[in-house]
């Protein structure tokens, strides 16, 4: 984040890292402040650290933080928002792509079969909640799509170009360039449906998940008509079940566009069935196959919807459906439209971030905050922010069974949430309240497992013993570096080692490749 200049600002900063620089403890506070050395906000910890002997349970060692240097302990926060902590977003997102190609190629426990399974690339977008400005290039004659500057078709072209009942254009001719401010804003605010936009953001998740399981049901259905057996397995409780010879293992990114509508993007991977080992990674049987997968997709995109409980200001509920633009792409096959390495990086890239692409960050909204963001009569993000507000606020029931609202920025305490009230909560996300990167649990690896496996490669650098566990009793004291100081250093050394990092593993990278050359 960028701040104004100002003298007396920078002088007590510079005096602060030549005193912390300066005293005895410098190289020792260095190694105590590495593991959140490049955190924007690291979590300070206090209390008591004990080694116990993992055979026997006997403490051999006790620490105090009052004996560290700055009689705390720093963590890192963990934020996978890049807007928030570049540092822990970065780990996240490399993580994340871990977690995303794992499922593809295999690998950190993950079968190397997995590879040859049949995998699409699904992306399920909103459907229109009214005319925004948008670029669409009808034709690409450029070389990389990162550096498109391919000549765009009219945003919204018609015939008979008039205005709308508020009198706002309802045509638009303008060719936008990729990084116009325009992209995403609506012709007319008033004619935007902001209500259903944000409803249909808090019930997407309940969309993609009916959506999940008419997938599989359609590869049942397949299975049925040509004559595929179905797999007897026997629960953990005893139990007989005869389930479909494939399923389907899905790895998924919630991205929110210019037009703050939330889409997916969603792996979509075929396995089969194991009857002694239900939870082993096998491949689909040879009659269904990727096209299969494909077909049933487009099937459960047209035939799902969600209709949303009732409300007071729309009694019928709303329709949650998908819009018309479902792609989908095959990956893992001799003929694959992807990559499955640029697809695992660009999901892992998404899931570092939320509502950065619509110009809009904050923390979660209260009663007292809600005001400096939700406005009915400002731009499009206030509009938004305000539906949430309005539509998620409780409700009580009078003598006739009737319900009546309470105030809108008010929580009331004899009051009673309705299945809105959630969009009170994610407000801040526009409602959306999912996570931003989810996946089926036979899918891959999971990020405990990468973080426990981070963790041990640091205790084997450290030289700790192997049977010694580190059991900690400690009480949050606060957030952040100690002085603006004290953040630059930490910050600066940080980045110079993954600076190094990353130039050692190109040096690895090149040494590979004049292997194989040889």
């Amino acid at each position: 984040m960028f701040t104004t200049y100002r003298p007396g600002l920078a002088a007590g900063r510079d005096a602060q890292v030549l005193h912390r620089a300066a005293s005895p403890e410098f190289s020792g506070w260095l190694e105590h402040t590495r593991p959140a050395g490049g955190c924007a906000r690291p979590i300070r910890l206090t209390g008591t650290i004990t080694a116990v002997d993992r055979n026997t349970g006997r403490i051999t060692g006790q620490l105090h933080t009052d004996e560290l240097p700055d009689r705390t302990l720093y963590k890192a926060c963990g934020n996978r928002r890049e807007s928030a902590c570049p540092d822990c977003a970065w780990v996240y997102q490399g993580d994340a792509y871990q977690v995303v190609c794992r499922g593809l190629t295999g690998g950190k426990g993950v079968p190397a079969s997995v590879s040859r399974h049949p995998v699409v690339f699904a992306t399920f977008t909103a459907p229109s909640f009214g005319p925004v400005h948008h670029r669409h290039v009808p034709r690409h004659t450029c070389r990389n799509r990162h550096r498109c500057d391919c000549r765009p078709a009219p945003c919204l072209a018609r015939r008979a170009a008039g205005t709308c009942r508020h009198g706002q254009p309802a045509a638009c001719f303008a060719r936008h360039e990729a990084n116009d401010p325009r992209l995403g804003q609506p012709l007319c605010l008033d004619c935007y449906d902001h209500d259903y936009h944000v409803v249909w953001n808090g019930f997407s998740g309940e969309l993609r998940r009916r959506t999940k399981q008419a997938i599989e049901r359609h590869l049942a259905a397949f299975c049925r008509r040509r004559g595929i057996p179905f797999v007897r397995v026997v629960t953990a409780s005893g139990k007989v079940r005869w389930v479909p010879p494939v399923r389907v293992s899905h790895s998924k990114v919630a991205e929110i566009q210019r037009r703050a509508a939330v889409h997916f993007h969603c792996l979509l991977r075929l396995d089969g069935v194991d009857p002694n080992d239900p939870d082993a990674l096998v491949p689909p049987p040879a009659g269904i196959t990727v096209d299969d997968l494909e077909a049933a997709v487009h099937a459960a995109t047209r035939q799902i919807t969600v209709t949303t409980p009732p409300h007071p200001d729309q009694p019928q509920g709303w329709l949650i459906g998908w819009g018309e633009q479902v792609d989908v792409r095959r990956i893992n096959t001799a003929s694959g439209e992807l990559p499955d390495g640029k697809v695992s990086a660009y999901l892992a890239k998404y899931a570092t971030k939320a509502t950065e692409a619509i110009g809009h960050s904050s923390t979660r909204l209260t009663s007292a905050t809600v005001d400096d963001y939700a406005d009915p009569g400002g731009d499009h993000v206030a509009r938004l922010i305000d539906a949430c507000w309005h539509l998620g606020r409780p409700t009580q029931t009078d003598g006739s069974g009737g319900a009546v609202t309470a105030g809108d920025r008010q929580d009331s305490l004899d009051t009673k949430p309705n299945a809105y009230a959630r969009l009170r909560r994610w407000a801040h996300v526009l409602g959306f309240g999912g996570h931003f990167l989810t996946k089926a649990r036979r899918y891959s690896v999971t990020f405990g497992q990468l973080r426990d496996t981070r963790a041990t490669y640091r205790r084997g650098e450290n030289d700790e013993p192997t049977d010694t566990i580190t059991v900690g009793t400690l009480t949050y004291i606060g957030s952040g570096w100690l002085t603006e100081g004290d953040a630059l250093l930490a910050n600066t050394t940080a980045q110079q080692r993954r600076e190094s990092r990353r130039i050692g593993r190109e040096e690895l990278a090149h040494e590979a490749w004049l292997g194989v050359a040889a």
